[in-house]
């Protein structure tokens, strides 16, 4: 009831508009304000589609003598140009609500105004109305029809590619929601920046439905299907995929993709094994036809405290090219996620972590040089982790669970828990490791050590213990080895893998995306257990 009187006004000598309303039906009357059932925004906004939309304004009744001359007591009353400023500054999803009070306020969302400005300010669209006119869509056709209606696959997702994954960015451009493919730059320069093409398109043809078209291959768009499977998830499929086909066969296909994906010929890479995997990715990735599943993927969550901001960074990976790694802060930890994958590593999987209570101080530049020299100073720092490790355990067995536990000092070793204690020690291991070390100091790679990129930085900021997950083909026999983060700057880092005595170089992504963010900190631990479970 206190609903019903803010809208449509209630005094000693007048009654209840709506249920005014009510009775004039039962009496066979019809009333002015009759109630509408529509739930849903499509609904509200596609209302009486056959009808033409009537002017609004000429739809403000004249004021009775009466009412000559005192202040509106109703929403009724008011101008219909200002309601079209009220109701369009409200979300479009609460216009539904809106359109079922009476046929007055239906009537006047039908105005392709309010839907223009829902559609600039929610999905950030703003194209000329001119251009929708031409092809006979509506703005409020757009709005419900496309944009509320695939608003569930605006942000970024990992396709389900086996062990190689990928980044997709569905984006609202323009009138069309398109489905974007970043791919990594050409191995092995890492600094350029990330490439992209289309899979998948979607807008509106004619008034009716949305159309989904599919955009793979080199014969133009055609047709697709999409297919909301829940809130973060959703699969796409290819209707005709003959437009995949090239004429020169299979061959043809694969040296274009060979140039797409490496920007190069098979006769430019002289080794075998990298053939191999070049072959093998080709063989496996192609038999998808972009009938794909995707997954909904969150950028970190930053803090002021963390080492540099987290996000999405290039890497180098030997003969596995570039591949795409999260970087995300964790306490007295720092992780990074494979995006895109390989069969060695597989996308989703924990590559490198950091352990930022484990600053290492490099020798000088003379004595860097030498391998031996480095890993005599990593594999000292490995046996106090693990002596810390052990002693962790044992005191943690001997203690009562719930209570000692917040009693325990701030300065945990490193098998303690990520809780705030431990971002208290991450952030004090951080500001003293950059306290001691100089603003910059030489860097060179020792003696031995592999580089795809023999173009990294030879100054660094500070170094810190950290590990590296190595295993066979098919991710047989993962095992963590140590190794050497290296931040150089803001955008950069790198990391030594002692083992394999190989060096990797990451470089920011440097892409605004939109529609991103994780909802809370827990949403996103629940989405890197999520992805790390799938490629396991």
């Amino acid at each position: 009831m206190a609903v019903c009187a803010r809208l449509c006004g209630v005094g000693p000598a007048r009654g209840c508009r709506r249920r005014g309303a009510a009775r004039e039906q039962r009496r066979g009357g019809d009333g002015d304000s009759e109630p509408d059932t529509d739930t849903e925004p499509e609904e509200a906004a596609g209302a009486a589609e056959d009808e033409e939309t009537e002017r609004i304004e000429g739809s403000r009744p004249s004021p009775g003598p009466a009412e000559a001359g005192r202040p509106p007591l109703s929403l009724l009353e008011l101008p219909p140009e200002l309601l079209v400023q009220i109701f369009g500054s409200l979300p479009g999803t609460d216009l539904p609500s809106l359109a079922r009070v009476c046929t007055t306020f239906r009537r006047i969302l039908r105005t392709d105004t309010i839907w223009r400005r829902r559609c600039r300010e929610e999905y950030g669209v703003c194209e000329n109305l001119r251009k929708l006119e031409i092809t006979g869509v509506s703005c409020r056709d757009v709005y419900a029809k496309l944009l509320h209606r695939y608003r569930h696959i605006l942000g970024l997702w990992q396709p389900d590619i086996g062990p190689y994954g990928g980044l997709l960015n569905v984006v609202v451009d323009g009138l069309f929601i398109i489905g974007w493919m970043y791919l990594p730059p050409h191995d092995p320069h890492v600094d350029d920046p990330m490439r992209f093409k289309p899979l998948f398109r979607i807008h509106l043809m004619e008034r009716k439905c949305a159309t989904v078209e599919c955009m793979y291959g080199h014969k133009g768009p055609h047709n697709g299907h999409i297919q909301i499977v829940k809130k973060d998830e959703f699969s796409t499929k290819c209707n005709q995929t003959d437009h995949h086909r090239m004429s020169g066969g299979r061959q043809e296909e694969f040296r274009t993709w060979l140039r797409e994906e490496w920007g190069r010929t098979l006769e430019d890479i002289f080794h075998e094994h990298m053939q191999e995997l070049i072959l093998m990715k080709f063989i496996y990735t192609s038999q998808y036809d972009n009938c794909l599943t995707y997954r909904r993927i969150y950028l970190p969550p930053s803090s002021p405290d963390d080492l540099i901001k987290p996000g999405l960074f290039k890497g180098t990976y030997g003969s596995h090219g570039l591949e795409i790694v999260m970087l995300s802060f964790h306490g007295r930890k720092a992780k990074g996620t494979k995006i895109t994958g390989d069969p060695n590593i597989p996308a989703g999987q924990q590559t490198v972590e950091i352990d930022l209570a484990h600053p290492l101080r490099l020798p000088d530049i003379e004595n860097l040089r030498d391998f031996s020299e480095l890993s005599r100073i990593v594999l000292e720092v490995q046996e106090q982790v693990r002596r810390e490790e052990q002693e962790e355990e044992q005191r943690q067995e001997g203690e009562d669970c719930s209570q000692q536990a917040a009693s325990q000092p701030a300065a945990q070793p490193l098998g303690g828990g990520e809780g705030a204690e431990g971002e208290e020690t991450a952030a004090g291991a951080q500001g003293a490791a950059q306290d001691k070390a100089p603003a910059s100091q030489p860097f060179v790679l020792p003696m031995g050590v592999i580089s795809r990129n023999e173009d990294y930085p030879r100054t660094c900021r500070v170094c810190f213990y950290g590990t590296g997950l190595i295993a066979g083909h098919g991710f047989t026999s993962p095992e963590r080895t140590p190794g050497v983060f290296v931040l150089f700057d803001d955008d950069r880092f790198g990391f030594i893998w002692l083992e394999l005595k190989s060096f990797s170089l990451y470089s920011r992504i440097k892409v605004s995306f939109q529609n991103a963010e994780a909802p809370s900190r827990e949403a996103f631990d629940e989405m890197l257990k999520n992805i790390q479970s799938l490629a396991t």
